[in-house]
C-alpha cells in the first residue's frame, strides 16, 4: 500500500503487515491456551509456574465467546475460510461476535459485518456468501 493512500479495510486497503499477520480465532486461542493450562496444573508444585489471574480471565474469555469447542471442527471453519478465499483478518473478523455463525444468518449482514467480501475482483457474489455462511453453521451443527 502506497503512502498516499487512506487505509479502508472495507477495500481491503490495509498495510501489508496485516495481510500477512496470521490472526487467531476465539476457539484457536482457547485451545492454546487451555494446553498451557494443563503444562501449569502438572508443575503447580513449583512456586514460578503459578497461573497468574490475567491468564485464568483470559482462558474464561476465549472458552466463553468460542463458537466451536472441537479441533476438527476449528481446522473446518479454517477450510471454509481458506476456500473462500478470505483474507486472514476477514476470516478472523467474520468469525466475531460470537464466531459469526450466530452473528451474521444474512447475506446483507455478512457484507455489513465484513464489507471487503463483497468488493470488486472477487468471486463473492451473494449466492457464494450465502454458502459460505451455510457451510460455516453446519460445523456447528454437527460439532
Amino acid at each position: 500500500m502506497s503512502v498516499e493512500e487512506e487505509e479502508n479495510a472495507a477495500e481491503l486497503k490495509i498495510p501489508d503487515e496485516f495481510l500477512k499477520a496470521k490472526c487467531l480465532m476465539n476457539c484457536e486461542v482457547a485451545l492454546i491456551l487451555e494446553h498451557k493450562y494443563e503444562q501449569l496444573q502438572q508443575m503447580a508444585d513449583d512456586p514460578m509456574n503459578q497461573m497468574s489471574q490475567v491468564f485464568e480471565k483470559s482462558l474464561q474469555y476465549v472458552k466463553r465467546f468460542s463458537r466451536y469447542k472441537n479441533p476438527d471442527a476449528v481446522r473446518q471453519v479454517r477450510e471454509i475460510l481458506s476456500r473462500y478465499q478470505l483474507a486472514e483478518f476477514e476470516g478472523i473478523v467474520s468469525t466475531f461476535p460470537a464466531e459469526f455463525c450466530t452473528s451474521a444468518k444474512t447475506v446483507e449482514e455478512a457484507i455489513a459485518m465484513v464489507p471487503s467480501i463483497k468488493t470488486r475482483g472477487r468471486a463473492h457474489d451473494d449466492e457464494a456468501i450465502e454458502k459460505m455462511l451455510n457451510d460455516l453453521s453446519l460445523i456447528k451443527k454437527f460439532e
